[in-house]
Order: structure tokens, then C-alpha cells, then sequence
């Protein structure tokens, strides 16, 4: 019985120290990411920097998108973002009132796409964005005409 008694006293031991070890090593794995995906962006790699450019371009549109088109000739547009090879991504409209600080804007959004080409050697289509000949007001929105 003694006997007995010391085995069952040493199982209930090395279980408890088994059940104690095994819970604290997983509370300190809680604050690690499961995935390497879940590891927040640093500022040198690439989705940093497309999430910036993305994040330029969302500021410029939403300032152009709370005036309203009524008078095409209070807008005009402009060449924005650069292709690797030279050349504008697209042209945007903006309104004329506005032109000052838009403007710089678009300029830095094209010279960060530009220096965003260079750093990760993006590759383009090179063919060459048509210039708009103006562009109309359609349902308070700036629409470009080629």
C-alpha cells in the first residue's frame, strides 16, 4: 500500500509539473504573429511604399472629389504618376481654383511613383498615355474627353 501509494504520489508530481510547463510556454507565445503575413509592414519594403503611393492618391482624389463639375471650363487636368519608362499612368481633372495646392500634390505623387519605379526596378507597357483634348461636366463630375 505504501508502495502504491509513493507511485501514485509520483505520477500526480511529474503530471503537474507537465500540465504547469506546457500552459506557461504557450501564454508566452500569445504576442508573436501566427503568420509572417500579419507582420506589420516596415518603412523599407515594398507594400509600405505601394500603400503610400496608394495613400497619396486617395488624398488627391477625395480633394478633387468634393467640388462639383458645373462649368468644364472652370476645370482643366493634368498628367499624373509615371510609367517606368517615361510618360504619364493616367490624367486627372481637377477644378482650376484649386490648381495651387493640387498641383504639388500631383507632382509629388508622380516623383514618389518615379523614385517607387527605380527602387524596385518596376517594369512598364511603355506605350504612351493619349493626352485629353478637355474635358465635360457629366452629372457633377469631371469627365475627360479624348
Amino acid at each position: 500500500m505504501k508502495n502504491s501509494l509513493i507511485k501514485f504520489s509520483a505520477i500526480a508530481l511529474i503530471s503537474a509539473f507537465t500540465i504547469t510547463s506546457c500552459t506557461s510556454a504557450n501564454s508566452a507565445d500569445t504576442n508573436l504573429p501566427k503568420d509572417i503575413s500579419e507582420r506589420p509592414a516596415d518603412e523599407s519594403s515594398k507594400k509600405y511604399d505601394e500603400a503610400n503611393l496608394d495613400k497619396l492618391k486617395s488624398i488627391i482624389e477625395s480633394e478633387i472629389a468634393k467640388e462639383k463639375c458645373t462649368v468644364a471650363s472652370e476645370w482643366t487636368f493634368a498628367p499624373m504618376g509615371a510609367k517606368a519608362c517615361g510618360g504619364p499612368v493616367s490624367y486627372i481633372a481637377y477644378p482650376k481654383k484649386i490648381e495651387a495646392s493640387i498641383l504639388r500634390k500631383i507632382e509629388n505623387y508622380t516623383q514618389t511613383m518615379s523614385d517607387f519605379n527605380k527602387k524596385y526596378g518596376i517594369t512598364s507597357d511603355c506605350m504612351m498615355i493619349a493626352e485629353p483634348t478637355g474635358l465635360r461636366c457629366q452629372g457633377e463630375k469631371a469627365v475627360l474627353v479624348y
